[in-house]
Protein backbone atom coordinates (compact mmCIF):
# COMPACT_ATOMS: atom_id res chain seq x y z
CA UNK A 1 0.00 0.00 0.00
CA UNK A 2 2.80 2.08 0.55
CA UNK A 3 4.33 2.01 -2.99
CA UNK A 4 0.77 3.69 -4.06
CA UNK A 5 2.08 6.67 -1.98
CA UNK A 6 5.07 7.45 -3.75
CA UNK A 7 3.76 10.15 -6.10
CA UNK A 8 5.22 13.68 -5.59
CA UNK A 9 3.14 15.64 -2.49
CA UNK A 10 1.53 18.67 -3.73
CA UNK A 11 3.31 21.21 -5.17
CA UNK A 12 1.34 23.96 -2.81
CA UNK A 13 3.24 22.62 0.16
CA UNK A 14 5.64 24.87 1.57
CA UNK A 15 8.63 21.99 1.87
CA UNK A 16 8.90 18.42 1.51
CA UNK A 17 9.25 18.74 5.55
CA UNK A 18 6.15 20.23 6.49
CA UNK A 19 2.98 18.26 6.24
CA UNK A 20 0.27 19.80 4.90
CA UNK A 21 -2.93 19.15 6.72
CA UNK A 22 -6.19 18.63 5.22
CA UNK A 23 -9.36 18.68 7.59
CA UNK A 24 -12.31 16.12 7.28
CA UNK A 25 -15.69 16.83 8.13
CA UNK A 26 -17.75 13.68 9.33
CA UNK A 27 -16.18 10.44 11.05
CA UNK A 28 -18.86 7.96 9.17
CA UNK A 29 -16.52 4.92 7.27
CA UNK A 30 -15.80 7.40 4.31
CA UNK A 31 -14.39 9.95 6.65
CA UNK A 32 -12.07 7.76 8.75
CA UNK A 33 -10.69 5.45 5.28
CA UNK A 34 -9.77 8.33 3.36
CA UNK A 35 -8.11 10.12 6.45
CA UNK A 36 -6.10 6.68 7.24
CA UNK A 37 -4.87 7.24 3.30
CA UNK A 38 -4.08 10.60 3.41
CA UNK A 39 -1.86 9.52 6.23
CA UNK A 40 -0.25 6.59 4.76
CA UNK A 41 0.49 9.69 2.23
CA UNK A 42 2.05 12.14 4.55
CA UNK A 43 -0.99 14.37 4.97
CA UNK A 44 -1.28 15.79 9.01
CA UNK A 45 -5.45 14.95 9.23
CA UNK A 46 -7.78 16.98 11.42
CA UNK A 47 -11.53 15.68 11.72
CA UNK A 48 -14.26 17.69 12.63
CA UNK A 49 -16.80 16.42 14.22
CA UNK A 50 -20.23 17.08 16.24
CA UNK A 51 -19.05 14.82 19.27
CA UNK A 52 -14.97 15.19 19.06
CA UNK A 53 -14.64 13.15 22.91
CA UNK A 54 -16.04 9.93 20.48
CA UNK A 55 -12.71 9.50 18.65
CA UNK A 56 -11.48 5.64 19.38
CA UNK A 57 -12.45 4.29 15.79
CA UNK A 58 -10.34 7.13 13.88
CA UNK A 59 -6.97 6.39 12.65
CA UNK A 60 -4.24 6.55 14.94
CA UNK A 61 -2.41 10.06 14.66
CA UNK A 62 -5.35 12.28 13.77
CA UNK A 63 -6.60 14.97 15.49
CA UNK A 64 -10.31 15.61 16.24
CA UNK A 65 -11.98 19.18 16.96
CA UNK A 66 -15.12 20.46 16.85
CA UNK A 67 -16.39 21.47 13.07
CA UNK A 68 -15.28 25.49 13.43
CA UNK A 69 -11.97 24.10 15.51
CA UNK A 70 -10.84 22.04 12.60
CA UNK A 71 -11.77 24.33 9.65
CA UNK A 72 -9.59 26.69 11.14
CA UNK A 73 -6.85 24.42 11.28
CA UNK A 74 -6.60 24.05 6.97
CA UNK A 75 -8.18 25.83 3.93
CA UNK A 76 -8.84 21.83 2.20
CA UNK A 77 -11.99 20.58 4.28
CA UNK A 78 -13.73 17.06 2.85
CA UNK A 79 -17.12 17.69 3.55
CA UNK A 80 -17.62 13.61 4.23
CA UNK A 81 -21.26 14.05 5.23
CA UNK A 82 -24.74 13.82 3.77
CA UNK A 83 -26.74 16.19 2.14
CA UNK A 84 -29.58 16.22 4.73
CA UNK A 85 -26.82 17.37 7.44
CA UNK A 86 -25.43 20.85 5.52
CA UNK A 87 -27.76 22.88 7.49
CA UNK A 88 -24.94 23.52 10.42
CA UNK A 89 -22.41 24.99 7.48
CA UNK A 90 -24.56 28.04 7.25
CA UNK A 91 -23.19 28.19 10.93
CA UNK A 92 -19.75 28.59 10.12
CA UNK A 93 -19.97 30.69 7.05
CA UNK A 94 -16.87 33.32 8.42
CA UNK A 95 -14.82 30.73 9.14
CA UNK A 96 -15.19 28.82 5.47
CA UNK A 97 -14.86 31.87 3.85
CA UNK A 98 -12.06 31.00 0.70
CA UNK A 99 -11.73 27.52 2.09
CA UNK A 100 -12.12 24.56 -0.44
CA UNK A 101 -14.67 22.57 0.23
CA UNK A 102 -15.00 18.85 -1.44
CA UNK A 103 -17.81 17.54 -1.75
CA UNK A 104 -17.41 14.10 -1.87
CA UNK A 105 -21.28 12.60 -0.78
CA UNK A 106 -23.97 10.79 -3.36
CA UNK A 107 -27.68 10.39 -3.12
CA UNK A 108 -29.77 7.14 -2.85
CA UNK A 109 -31.36 7.37 -6.37
CA UNK A 110 -30.70 9.04 -9.40
CA UNK A 111 -31.58 13.16 -9.46
CA UNK A 112 -33.13 12.68 -6.38
CA UNK A 113 -32.74 16.56 -6.43
CA UNK A 114 -33.20 18.97 -8.65
CA UNK A 115 -29.88 20.18 -8.00
CA UNK A 116 -26.63 18.23 -7.69
CA UNK A 117 -25.73 17.79 -3.55
CA UNK A 118 -22.33 20.04 -4.74
CA UNK A 119 -24.82 23.33 -6.14
CA UNK A 120 -26.77 22.97 -3.10
CA UNK A 121 -23.26 23.31 -0.99
CA UNK A 122 -22.39 25.74 -3.35
CA UNK A 123 -25.81 28.07 -2.41
CA UNK A 124 -25.22 27.33 1.48
CA UNK A 125 -22.07 28.45 1.44
CA UNK A 126 -21.15 31.21 -0.98
CA UNK A 127 -18.03 32.49 -0.08
CA UNK A 128 -16.20 28.97 -0.08
CA UNK A 129 -14.82 27.17 -3.01
CA UNK A 130 -16.85 23.82 -3.83
CA UNK A 131 -15.22 21.22 -5.77
CA UNK A 132 -16.73 17.91 -6.00
CA UNK A 133 -14.46 15.06 -5.94
CA UNK A 134 -13.71 11.29 -4.55
CA UNK A 135 -17.91 10.35 -4.51
CA UNK A 136 -17.35 7.19 -7.05
CA UNK A 137 -14.41 5.65 -5.00
CA UNK A 138 -15.50 3.69 -2.08
CA UNK A 139 -14.19 3.14 1.38
CA UNK A 140 -13.12 -0.38 0.71
CA UNK A 141 -11.28 0.31 -2.38
CA UNK A 142 -9.36 3.28 -0.31
CA UNK A 143 -8.62 1.01 2.02
CA UNK A 144 -7.51 -2.26 -0.07
CA UNK A 145 -5.35 0.36 -1.94
CA UNK A 146 -7.66 0.69 -4.81
CA UNK A 147 -5.85 -2.13 -6.09
CA UNK A 148 -9.02 -4.01 -7.27
CA UNK A 149 -11.15 -0.96 -7.71
CA UNK A 150 -11.31 1.65 -9.91
CA UNK A 151 -8.49 4.37 -9.71
CA UNK A 152 -10.64 6.77 -11.36
CA UNK A 153 -11.71 9.95 -8.83
CA UNK A 154 -13.93 12.49 -11.35
CA UNK A 155 -13.66 15.92 -10.18
CA UNK A 156 -15.37 19.32 -11.02
CA UNK A 157 -15.59 23.05 -9.92
CA UNK A 158 -15.60 26.57 -11.06
CA UNK A 159 -12.63 27.59 -9.48
CA UNK A 160 -10.13 26.22 -11.29
CA UNK A 161 -6.80 26.53 -8.52
CA UNK A 162 -9.15 24.97 -6.40
CA UNK A 163 -9.77 21.95 -8.10
CA UNK A 164 -6.19 21.92 -8.94
CA UNK A 165 -5.59 21.40 -5.82
CA UNK A 166 -7.73 19.08 -5.36
CA UNK A 167 -6.54 17.05 -7.96
CA UNK A 168 -2.78 16.97 -6.76
CA UNK A 169 -4.72 15.30 -3.70
CA UNK A 170 -5.83 12.82 -5.72
CA UNK A 171 -2.90 12.33 -7.41
CA UNK A 172 -0.97 11.77 -4.09
CA UNK A 173 -3.34 9.01 -3.22
CA UNK A 174 -2.54 7.28 -5.57
CA UNK A 175 -5.92 7.63 -8.32
CA UNK A 176 -6.77 9.39 -11.25
CA UNK A 177 -8.56 12.49 -11.71
CA UNK A 178 -10.46 13.61 -14.40
CA UNK A 179 -11.31 16.64 -15.10
CA UNK A 180 -15.10 17.07 -15.98
CA UNK A 181 -15.06 20.95 -16.04
CA UNK A 182 -17.36 23.49 -14.49
CA UNK A 183 -19.84 22.71 -11.24
CA UNK A 184 -22.11 21.79 -13.49
CA UNK A 185 -20.96 18.32 -13.82
CA UNK A 186 -21.54 17.45 -10.18
CA UNK A 187 -24.96 16.17 -11.07
CA UNK A 188 -23.59 13.69 -14.05
CA UNK A 189 -20.51 12.52 -11.20
CA UNK A 190 -22.95 11.95 -8.85
CA UNK A 191 -25.47 9.72 -11.25
CA UNK A 192 -22.08 7.61 -11.83
CA UNK A 193 -22.03 5.61 -8.57
CA UNK A 194 -26.02 4.80 -8.73
CA UNK A 195 -25.81 3.83 -12.07
CA UNK A 196 -26.32 -0.59 -12.18
CA UNK A 197 -24.65 -1.29 -15.75
CA UNK A 198 -25.69 1.28 -18.19
CA UNK A 199 -23.63 -0.39 -21.26
CA UNK A 200 -24.85 -3.77 -20.45
CA UNK A 201 -28.29 -3.59 -19.76
CA UNK A 202 -29.34 -3.48 -24.02
CA UNK A 203 -26.83 -6.82 -24.12
CA UNK A 204 -28.19 -8.53 -20.91
CA UNK A 205 -31.78 -7.66 -22.37
CA UNK A 206 -31.43 -9.10 -25.14
CA UNK A 207 -29.25 -12.18 -24.78
CA UNK A 208 -32.20 -12.85 -22.02
CA UNK A 209 -35.01 -12.14 -24.89
CA UNK A 210 -33.27 -14.74 -27.28
CA UNK A 211 -32.38 -17.27 -24.63
CA UNK A 212 -36.23 -17.30 -23.60
CA UNK A 213 -37.40 -17.03 -26.96
CA UNK A 214 -35.29 -20.15 -27.49
CA UNK A 215 -35.91 -22.11 -24.85
CA UNK A 216 -40.04 -21.66 -25.46
CA UNK A 217 -39.43 -22.43 -29.03
CA UNK A 218 -37.37 -25.91 -27.81
CA UNK A 219 -39.76 -26.96 -25.78
CA UNK A 220 -42.72 -26.88 -27.93
CA UNK A 221 -40.51 -28.86 -30.48
CA UNK A 222 -38.94 -31.22 -28.03
CA UNK A 223 -41.19 -31.56 -25.31
CA UNK A 224 -44.81 -30.84 -26.17
CA UNK A 225 -44.69 -32.10 -29.89
CA UNK A 226 -43.75 -35.83 -28.52
CA UNK A 227 -46.14 -35.69 -25.88
CA UNK A 228 -49.22 -34.73 -27.99
CA UNK A 229 -47.92 -37.25 -30.72
CA UNK A 230 -46.30 -40.16 -29.24
CA UNK A 231 -47.13 -39.87 -25.13
CA UNK A 232 -43.39 -39.24 -24.26
CA UNK A 233 -42.13 -37.68 -21.68
CA UNK A 234 -38.96 -35.30 -22.34
CA UNK A 235 -39.53 -33.23 -19.98
CA UNK A 236 -36.04 -33.94 -18.63
CA UNK A 237 -34.90 -31.89 -21.86
CA UNK A 238 -35.10 -28.94 -20.43
CA UNK A 239 -32.26 -30.00 -18.13
CA UNK A 240 -28.91 -30.23 -20.24
CA UNK A 241 -30.13 -31.17 -23.51
CA UNK A 242 -32.77 -27.62 -24.37
CA UNK A 243 -30.03 -25.49 -22.64
CA UNK A 244 -27.09 -26.76 -24.37
CA UNK A 245 -28.82 -25.75 -27.54
CA UNK A 246 -30.35 -22.43 -26.57
CA UNK A 247 -26.80 -21.36 -25.25
CA UNK A 248 -24.93 -21.99 -28.63
CA UNK A 249 -27.74 -20.51 -30.50
CA UNK A 250 -27.71 -17.02 -28.56
CA UNK A 251 -23.77 -17.32 -28.55
CA UNK A 252 -23.83 -17.15 -32.50
CA UNK A 253 -26.41 -14.42 -32.98
CA UNK A 254 -25.41 -12.02 -30.08
CA UNK A 255 -21.57 -12.66 -31.93
CA UNK A 256 -23.22 -11.37 -35.09
CA UNK A 257 -24.81 -8.90 -33.56
CA UNK A 258 -21.39 -7.73 -32.96
CA UNK A 259 -20.75 -7.09 -36.55
CA UNK A 260 -23.43 -6.31 -37.72
CA UNK A 261 -24.12 -2.22 -36.95
CA UNK A 262 -20.38 -2.08 -38.17
CA UNK A 263 -21.99 -3.66 -41.96
CA UNK A 264 -25.33 -1.06 -41.59
CA UNK A 265 -23.35 1.69 -41.11
CA UNK A 266 -21.21 1.17 -44.32
CA UNK A 267 -24.72 0.60 -46.16
CA UNK A 268 -26.02 3.49 -44.92
CA UNK A 269 -22.74 5.80 -45.80
CA UNK A 270 -22.33 4.10 -48.92
CA UNK A 271 -26.24 5.24 -49.71
CA UNK A 272 -25.52 8.46 -48.57
CA UNK A 273 -22.46 9.07 -50.47
CA UNK A 274 -21.26 10.66 -47.46
CA UNK A 275 -19.79 10.28 -43.68
CA UNK A 276 -20.81 13.65 -42.15
CA UNK A 277 -24.35 13.03 -41.25
CA UNK A 278 -24.80 11.09 -38.14
CA UNK A 279 -26.26 7.79 -37.75
CA UNK A 280 -29.66 6.85 -36.67
CA UNK A 281 -29.50 7.11 -32.48
CA UNK A 282 -30.15 3.50 -32.33
CA UNK A 283 -27.36 2.19 -34.42
CA UNK A 284 -24.61 4.51 -32.48
CA UNK A 285 -26.43 3.05 -28.92
CA UNK A 286 -26.05 -0.30 -30.87
CA UNK A 287 -22.18 0.81 -32.22
CA UNK A 288 -21.48 1.73 -28.60
CA UNK A 289 -22.12 -1.51 -26.41
CA UNK A 290 -20.70 -4.30 -29.03
CA UNK A 291 -18.12 -4.62 -26.71
CA UNK A 292 -20.46 -5.98 -24.38
CA UNK A 293 -22.28 -8.15 -26.97
CA UNK A 294 -18.92 -9.99 -27.66
CA UNK A 295 -18.17 -10.57 -23.89
CA UNK A 296 -21.89 -12.07 -23.07
CA UNK A 297 -21.74 -13.85 -26.07
CA UNK A 298 -18.20 -15.39 -25.40
CA UNK A 299 -20.25 -16.47 -21.51
CA UNK A 300 -22.60 -18.52 -23.35
CA UNK A 301 -20.39 -19.92 -25.25
CA UNK A 302 -18.25 -21.28 -22.27
CA UNK A 303 -21.19 -22.42 -21.26
CA UNK A 304 -22.03 -24.67 -24.54
CA UNK A 305 -18.11 -26.03 -24.04
CA UNK A 306 -19.10 -26.72 -20.56
CA UNK A 307 -22.76 -28.71 -21.00
CA UNK A 308 -21.13 -30.55 -24.21
CA UNK A 309 -18.56 -31.90 -21.75
CA UNK A 310 -20.94 -33.67 -19.33
CA UNK A 311 -22.69 -35.41 -22.49
CA UNK A 312 -20.94 -38.72 -22.19
CA UNK A 313 -21.91 -39.20 -18.70
CA UNK A 314 -25.69 -38.41 -18.46
CA UNK A 315 -27.85 -41.00 -17.97
CA UNK A 316 -29.68 -40.38 -20.69
CA UNK A 317 -27.04 -40.93 -22.92
CA UNK A 318 -25.31 -44.34 -21.41
CA UNK A 319 -28.76 -45.49 -21.51
CA UNK A 320 -28.74 -45.01 -24.95
CA UNK A 321 -25.50 -46.60 -25.41
CA UNK A 322 -26.26 -49.38 -23.69
CA UNK A 323 -29.47 -50.28 -25.57
CA UNK A 324 -28.14 -49.94 -28.75
CA UNK A 325 -24.80 -52.15 -28.00
CA UNK A 326 -27.42 -54.94 -26.65
CA UNK A 327 -29.42 -54.85 -29.81
CA UNK A 328 -26.41 -54.92 -32.09
CA UNK A 329 -25.35 -58.49 -29.96
CA UNK A 330 -28.82 -59.71 -29.97
CA UNK A 331 -28.98 -59.21 -33.64
CA UNK A 332 -25.58 -59.59 -34.17
CA UNK A 333 -25.76 -56.63 -36.62
CA UNK A 334 -23.51 -53.55 -36.64
CA UNK A 335 -24.14 -50.35 -38.59
CA UNK A 336 -21.95 -49.88 -41.26
CA UNK A 337 -19.23 -47.21 -41.11
CA UNK A 338 -20.31 -44.26 -42.91
CA UNK A 339 -17.15 -41.89 -43.85
CA UNK A 340 -18.90 -38.77 -44.73
CA UNK A 341 -20.98 -39.22 -41.54
CA UNK A 342 -17.30 -39.07 -39.94
CA UNK A 343 -16.20 -36.39 -41.53
CA UNK A 344 -19.30 -34.16 -40.81
CA UNK A 345 -18.96 -35.02 -37.28
CA UNK A 346 -15.21 -34.23 -36.94
CA UNK A 347 -15.18 -31.39 -39.14
CA UNK A 348 -17.91 -30.36 -36.74
CA UNK A 349 -16.05 -30.56 -33.28
CA UNK A 350 -12.87 -29.06 -35.56
CA UNK A 351 -14.71 -26.01 -36.03
CA UNK A 352 -15.76 -25.81 -32.99
CA UNK A 353 -13.18 -26.11 -30.79
CA UNK A 354 -11.00 -23.25 -33.62
CA UNK A 355 -14.06 -20.85 -32.84
CA UNK A 356 -13.81 -21.31 -29.24
CA UNK A 357 -9.93 -20.60 -29.34
CA UNK A 358 -10.38 -17.40 -31.60
CA UNK A 359 -13.56 -16.11 -29.33
CA UNK A 360 -11.62 -16.18 -26.75
CA UNK A 361 -9.10 -14.53 -28.04
CA UNK A 362 -11.23 -11.85 -29.12
CA UNK A 363 -12.61 -11.86 -25.05
CA UNK A 364 -9.05 -11.18 -23.83
CA UNK A 365 -7.70 -8.54 -26.29
CA UNK A 366 -10.88 -6.79 -25.08
CA UNK A 367 -9.62 -6.26 -21.57
CA UNK A 368 -8.16 -3.04 -21.54
CA UNK A 369 -4.49 -3.82 -19.84
CA UNK A 370 -3.91 -6.11 -22.82
CA UNK A 371 -5.46 -3.44 -25.12
CA UNK A 372 -3.65 -0.67 -23.94
CA UNK A 373 -0.39 -2.89 -24.76
CA UNK A 374 -1.42 -2.94 -28.74
CA UNK A 375 -1.74 -0.16 -31.18
CA UNK A 376 -4.80 1.06 -33.18
CA UNK A 377 -3.85 -1.28 -36.10
CA UNK A 378 -3.02 -4.28 -33.86
CA UNK A 379 -6.34 -3.91 -32.10
CA UNK A 380 -8.15 -3.38 -35.26
CA UNK A 381 -6.91 -6.49 -37.26
CA UNK A 382 -7.70 -8.60 -33.80
CA UNK A 383 -11.16 -7.86 -33.55
CA UNK A 384 -12.06 -7.08 -37.17
CA UNK A 385 -10.27 -9.12 -39.03
CA UNK A 386 -9.99 -12.04 -36.53
CA UNK A 387 -13.73 -11.44 -35.32
CA UNK A 388 -15.04 -12.18 -38.85
CA UNK A 389 -12.96 -15.13 -38.95
CA UNK A 390 -14.54 -15.90 -36.15
CA UNK A 391 -17.70 -15.39 -37.21
CA UNK A 392 -17.17 -17.50 -40.20
CA UNK A 393 -16.07 -20.53 -38.04
CA UNK A 394 -18.79 -20.51 -35.61
CA UNK A 395 -20.86 -20.08 -38.84
CA UNK A 396 -19.74 -23.30 -40.46
CA UNK A 397 -19.54 -25.37 -37.29
CA UNK A 398 -23.27 -24.60 -36.78
CA UNK A 399 -23.68 -25.45 -40.71
CA UNK A 400 -21.28 -28.63 -40.22
CA UNK A 401 -23.90 -30.05 -36.86
CA UNK A 402 -26.82 -29.51 -39.54
CA UNK A 403 -24.89 -31.54 -41.98
CA UNK A 404 -27.42 -33.97 -43.76
CA UNK A 405 -30.31 -32.88 -41.98
CA UNK A 406 -30.04 -29.40 -42.96
CA UNK A 407 -32.83 -29.25 -45.36
CA UNK A 408 -34.64 -32.36 -44.47
CA UNK A 409 -38.34 -32.05 -44.44
CA UNK A 410 -38.25 -34.94 -41.23
CA UNK A 411 -36.85 -32.43 -39.19
CA UNK A 412 -39.62 -30.28 -39.52
CA UNK A 413 -42.33 -30.21 -36.17
CA UNK A 414 -45.56 -28.36 -36.79
CA UNK A 415 -43.96 -26.67 -39.65
CA UNK A 416 -41.07 -25.49 -36.68
CA UNK A 417 -37.24 -25.74 -38.29
CA UNK A 418 -34.02 -26.88 -36.11
CA UNK A 419 -32.73 -23.96 -33.87
CA UNK A 420 -29.64 -24.18 -35.52
CA UNK A 421 -31.31 -23.24 -38.88
CA UNK A 422 -32.79 -19.71 -37.37
CA UNK A 423 -29.41 -19.26 -35.43
CA UNK A 424 -28.13 -18.86 -39.41
CA UNK A 425 -30.09 -16.18 -40.76
CA UNK A 426 -28.82 -13.45 -38.92
CA UNK A 427 -24.42 -14.31 -39.19
CA UNK A 428 -24.86 -15.79 -42.67
CA UNK A 429 -26.82 -12.23 -43.40
CA UNK A 430 -23.93 -10.34 -41.85
CA UNK A 431 -21.18 -12.59 -43.39
CA UNK A 432 -23.28 -11.74 -46.82
CA UNK A 433 -23.20 -8.28 -46.80
CA UNK A 434 -19.81 -8.15 -45.69
CA UNK A 435 -18.45 -10.04 -48.48
CA UNK A 436 -20.33 -7.78 -50.51
CA UNK A 437 -18.66 -4.85 -49.35
CA UNK A 438 -15.17 -6.17 -49.27
CA UNK A 439 -15.38 -6.39 -53.44
CA UNK A 440 -12.76 -4.07 -54.47
CA UNK A 441 -15.41 -1.68 -56.84
CA UNK A 442 -17.33 -1.03 -53.30
CA UNK A 443 -15.11 -1.25 -50.72
CA UNK A 444 -12.99 1.44 -53.09
CA UNK A 445 -15.67 4.15 -52.84
CA UNK A 446 -16.73 3.00 -49.25
CA UNK A 447 -13.23 4.09 -48.80
CA UNK A 448 -12.59 7.51 -50.48
CA UNK A 449 -16.13 8.49 -48.42
CA UNK A 450 -14.58 7.35 -44.88
CA UNK A 451 -11.85 9.38 -46.00
CA UNK A 452 -14.22 12.69 -46.78
CA UNK A 453 -15.21 12.51 -50.47
CA UNK A 454 -18.88 13.23 -50.59
CA UNK A 455 -20.77 12.10 -53.80
CA UNK A 456 -22.86 15.73 -54.31
CA UNK A 457 -20.20 18.18 -53.31
CA UNK A 458 -18.74 19.83 -55.77
CA UNK A 459 -14.79 19.75 -54.85
CA UNK A 460 -15.63 15.88 -54.53
CA UNK A 461 -17.09 15.94 -58.22
CA UNK A 462 -13.73 17.89 -59.59
CA UNK A 463 -11.28 15.89 -57.39
CA UNK A 464 -12.88 12.49 -59.21
CA UNK A 465 -12.70 14.27 -62.50
CA UNK A 466 -9.09 15.02 -62.03
CA UNK A 467 -9.90 18.71 -61.61
CA UNK A 468 -8.77 19.60 -57.86
CA UNK A 469 -5.73 21.90 -57.37
CA UNK A 470 -4.12 19.41 -55.09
Amino acid sequence: MEKMCTVALPLTMNSSEKQETVCIFGTGDFGRSLGLKMLQCGYSVVYGSRKPEMSSLLPSGTEVLSHSEAAQKSDIIIVAIHREHYAFLTELKEVLKGKILVDVSNNHKINQYPESNAEYLAQLVPDAHVVKAFNTISAWALQSGALDASRQVFVCGNDSKAKQRVMDIVRTLGLTPLDQGSLTAASEIENYPLQLFPTWRFPFYLSAALCLFFFFYCVVREVIYPYVYEKKDNTFFMAISIPNRVFPVTALILLALVYLPGVIAAVLQLYRGTKYRRFPDWLDHWMLCRKQLGLVALGFAFLHAIYTLVIPIRYYVRWRLRNITIKQVITKKEDPFSTSSAWLSDLYVSLGILGFFLFVLLGITSLPSVSNAMNWREFRFVQSKLGYLTLILCTAHTLAYGGKRFLSPWILRWCLPSTYILALIIPCTVLVIKFILIMPCINKTLMRIRQGWERNSEHSKSALNGKSDI
